[in-house]
């Protein structure tokens, strides 16, 4: 025990190395148009590459370093400008040295005395994400993820109407009915799953063509949901559904909500940052009526996995009251600063990320302005390829876009001309599994595809990664053409 149990010296150097890897590996080859979207191996192939097998004695220097270079190497590239299979993509510099700081910090934002620089960045990100919600005051937190910032919005909901469900459970509480569009996350049901409120007490409320919750819906099931003897709660409202980037009618929303005094929460997980662009901020009118909002700015912002910030317009101390437990050991009292800069408590989890700085030192490098453009890009770039995908034989769009996200079908040769009927429908749905199964192989771009409701398999086309040019956007449509001409 006189002299330290790690050498140093050999992990500095060891590091120094890994930073090389990494910035040649990792953000060089993983940004560069002409490198594969990923190198496909299939299970069994991948596990032996990668001698998984964990063993009693360790491994030299150069060995590590090689098993580096294969986790950036086998991986997927989503930082690719070709890569369009999720509604995150891209790499920022910026972001990213917030990310190095926040893993070589190894702390977490619960107190004062642990995280003060990043706490105070937090307080100060959260202020700026709910300035542009709408709100001159209020509460947040960020969560690990869209679904746990849903799951907070309904546990906070059921405490305020009913401050005794945290102490005595659902027991004595009334049958809650909780309001979301059939175009809702799968959050909200696993939410309801886990807070013990049941999945047969969401209701899926109508949603129009575009996909679009149905206020008048709204209206008539929650006056049914009351017939039946249940005590409705919460509705949430999405802006920028998962598939069809849908936008709900949020004011008329917000009228149903008041007249039945109904907690309103806003899913903008995906279209939130839409509200840094003057341009687009009208997608998600009347946003500052919501009780509570999800906003994930690693989605569209590219600030990196994971950053969710849940914000909350009360500012009386409802989140510390939900799920604050006091633990002596971490939240004494009698502390030599002012504690109410010690937030853990907030939040249901004890240990956090500190997912506020890489957005802090992202926005501190670009500026609001900086983060606008890059959503007008976006949207910029979904309307190019949408006026492409209009132009081309054998693509035909599911609907027009409100937002990112593009929704098509291509037609192969051998289906043109022929006529709607169920053989052609059920032809045209392995369409897209089979020429997504191709670019995996070739490695040549991802893109997501889905069905949905009646609608077979079609392709879901998002672009968020500011490296996207024109070219690759031209590139992604002559691919898909020549992996689908033969089927």
């Amino acid at each position: 025990l006189d002299v330290p149990g790690l050498d140093i010296a050999a992990g500095e150097e060891f590091l120094q190395e890994v930073f090389q890897v990494l910035l040649e590996e990792g953000v060089r080859k993983g940004t560069d148009v002409t490198q594969k979207v990923c190198d496909w191996k299939e299970p069994q192939e991948l596990r032996e590459l990668l001698d998984l097998e964990l063993r009693n004695d360790g491994e030299g220097q150069e060995r590590l370093l090689q098993r580096c270079r294969d986790v950036l190497r086998l991986s997927v590239r989503t930082g690719h400008p070709r890569f369009f299979n999720q509604l995150f993509s891209g790499l920022d510099h910026h972001a990213l040295a917030g990310r190095f700081l926040t893993e070589t910090l190894n702390t977490t934002p619960y107190t004062y005395e642990v995280a003060p620089v990043l706490l105070l960045m937090e307080e100060q990100v959260l202020a700026k994400l709910r300035e542009l919600v709408g709100w001159s005051s209020g509460d947040g937190i960020f969560a690990p993820g869209g679904s746990m910032s849903n799951m907070l919005a309904m546990n906070v909901a059921r405490f305020q109407r009913f401050p005794e469900s945290r102490s005595r459970g659902n027991w004595d509480l009334p049958r809650l009915g909780l309001f979301a569009s059939q175009e809702s996350h799968y959050s909200i049901l696993k939410g309801a799953a886990l807070l013990g409120i049941g999945t047969d007490n969401v209701h899926l409320v109508r949603t129009d063509e575009r996909g679009k919750m149905i206020p008048e819906e709204l209206e008539k099931e929650i006056q049914r949901v009351k017939a039946e003897g249940s005590e409705p709660l919460f509705v949430c409202a999405t802006s920028g559904t998962t598939v069809l980037g849908s936008f709900d009618p949020l004011d008329a929303i917000a009228d149903v909500c008041a007249r039945h005094g109904l907690w309103l929460h806003v899913d903008a997980a995906w279209g939130g940052s839409a509200l840094l662009s003057p341009q687009l901020r009208h997608l998600l009118a009347g946003i500052h009526r919501a009780d509570s909002v999800t906003w994930n700015p690693h989605k569209l912002l590219m600030v990196g996995l994971q950053c969710s910030a849940f914000l909350l317009r009360d500012s009386s101390g409802l989140l510390q009251r939900c799920h604050g437990m006091g633990a002596t050991y971490l939240f004494q009292r009698d502390k030599f600063y002012d504690v109410s800069l010690d937030t853990g408590d907030k939040s249901p989890q004890c240990g956090r990320r500190a997912d506020g700085l890489k957005l802090w030192i992202l926005w501190k490098a670009v500026g609001t302005r900086g983060l606008a453009r890059r959503v007008e890009r976006a949207f910029a770039a979904t309307r190019y390829l949408l006026e492409q995908v209009k132009r081309r034989e054998g693509f035909q769009l599911v609907m027009e876009p409100e937002f990112l996200n593009l929704c098509f079908w291509f037609i192969p040769p051998s289906l043109r001309g022929q006529h709607s009927s169920p053989e052609f429908w059920d032809k045209l749905g392995k369409v897209a599994p089979a020429i997504k199964e191709k670019m995996m192989r070739r490695g040549s771009m991802m893109v997501g595809y889905q069905p949905h409701g009646s609608r077979v398999n079609f392709f879901r086309q998002i672009i968020t990664n500011p490296a996207v040019t024109r070219r690759d956007l031209d590139f992604f449509l002559d691919e898909i053409q020549e992996l689908g001409r033969d089927l």
